[in-house]
């Protein structure tokens, strides 16, 4: 399928600025290359009804986190939340990343978008940034009062980096490590560090993710090659996915992650967990960070929100 146009003037653009390949870069050059391109790539975030920055305790101090309320809804309402993870390969990304879809998330879905900024590798190895997403999900779930949240309607979610530790919490909660939750949206989530599927071969040049940038992220998440098969670091590799609450995958046809995304979805479905398999064949790699060039980035975060909304209003009944 020909790539969506709007993805491919993106490509366009990094290559007239001469914009080097991540993997080329120190993970703090990719990190201001990354924020750099934000303000051109992303649109304004749409207004909401409330934004705070938060803490939680963490197992290595506090943890970082934005709280949203969607636009419409009262101070005193009790919501539904998401635990939303940022994408950037557990070396780039932040609060500021992922401000715009945040918001979005939380308009579409009316509901409370909980942020998390969890620590980064190489300074912080696996599993950093899951022993940090584990902590503020029981954080949110024990202060729901506060947050004014209900504690019953609980998602986890997040893109690429991020879908890899929302699928990790899914089965956390599942065994009782943390709280148990309703729902995971996974966006083309990464699912296995072996890096070894048929997509990694075709994915190599030309892109914003690569076959060569995901393996480059990778080495610096979890350097020690015989920890990468642990399910905590490559949640396919679980001996089962039977339990885990309902998921909504969506994956990008131009992605080195897109077949272990889809095997995830195939694995969800035949242990049993009812999931909304979405599969975007035009689309690239972080293209939902990509508004300003990529409409379609919008209607896919609000599809998954609708999903996410559906399911809080009917559930597992629908």
């Amino acid at each position: 399928m020909p790539i969506d146009p709007g993805a491919l003037r993106v490509l366009q653009l990094i290559k007239e600025l001469g914009r080097p390949p991540l993997h080329t870069l120190s993970p703090e050059e990719a990190r201001a290359a990354s924020a750099k391109s934000r303000s051109v790539l992303q649109p304004d975030g749409e207004a909401v009804a409330e934004v705070e920055d938060l803490t939680c305790p963490g197992p290595a101090g506090p943890i970082p986190l934005r709280r949203y309320r969607a636009a419409g809804t009262d101070a005193t309402e009790i919501l539904p939340c998401l635990l939303f993870l940022h994408g950037g390969g557990w070396v780039i990304g932040d609060l500021d990343s992922h401000d715009q879809p945040c918001r979005t998330l939380a308009n579409a879905a009316r509901c409370c978008v909980i942020a998390v900024d969890y620590r980064m590798a190489p300074e912080h190895l696996y599993p950093a940034a899951v022993e940090d997403s584990a902590a503020a999900l029981r954080w949110v779930a024990a202060n729901a009062g506060r947050l004014r949240i209900d504690p019953s309607r609980l998602a986890v979610g997040g893109d690429s980096a991020g879908g890899n530790l929302a699928a990790v919490l899914a089965l956390m909660g599942r065994d009782g490590d943390v709280p148990a939750v309703g729902f995971q949206m996974l966006l083309y989530p990464a699912t296995d560090m072996a890096a070894r599927r048929p997509a990694y071969e075709r994915f190599t040049e030309g892109l914003i993710l690569t076959d060569q940038t995901m393996r480059w992220f990778v080495e610096h998440y979890v350097p020690d090659r015989a920890r990468r098969y642990e399910w905590q670091a490559s949640p396919l590799r679980a001996a089962s996915l039977a339990g885990t609450p309902t998921a909504y995958v969506m994956t990008a046809g131009y992605d080195p992650l897109v077949d272990e995304g889809l095997a995830y979805a195939r694995r969800l479905e035949e242990d049993g967990v009812r999931v909304t398999q979405v599969h975007m064949a035009d689309q690239i790699h972080a293209f939902l960070t990509m508004g300003k060039f990529i409409p379609a980035s919008d209607l896919a975060l609000r599809h998954a929100a609708l999903s996410l909304a559906y399911h809080w209003q009917y559930g597992d009944a629908a």
